[in-house]
């Protein structure tokens, strides 16, 4: 569903999205998702890490790593280059872990971090 509500992530202690244009995804059992456009990203502190994964709802994801502040997140977003045709709004826009990094703000609320089998464990 587009949205206009804020959406900012957080992360190492920067800002690397803000937009007023995020698709969030509900999917049953998983938290809300924020799809955000490439051009409200900062996508020079991401790089294109080699992982790819397949949901059968969406299709084959494509990752990022960023790094920010001497720091590397590997693989902390995701994108769809190329959507199964019954999910085309979802192109090419890049979603966080929200469980991963810093803080996910929607409306200058933050947003509760899920517990997730993606959650990185403290170690």
């Amino acid at each position: 569903m587009l949205s206009h509500r804020p959406v900012r992530v957080i992360l190492g202690g920067e800002t690397v999205a803000e937009t007023g244009n995020a698709r969030f995804l509900f999917e049953t059992g998983l938290p809300t998702r924020y799809y955000i456009p490439r051009e409200d990203v900062r996508v020079a502190l991401l790089t294109p890490s080699e992982s790819h994964t397949r949901c059968p709802y969406k299709g084959v994801a494509s990752y990022y790593s960023a790094t920010v502040g001497g720091e590397t997140w590997p693989d902390i977003a995701w994108y769809y280059p190329d959507p199964v045709p019954e999910c085309p709004k979802i192109r090419d826009l890049i979603c966080f872990y929200n469980e991963n990094v810093d803080a996910i703000f929607v409306d200058g609320a933050a947003v509760e971090k899920p517990v997730t089998k993606w959650s990185k464990k403290a170690g």
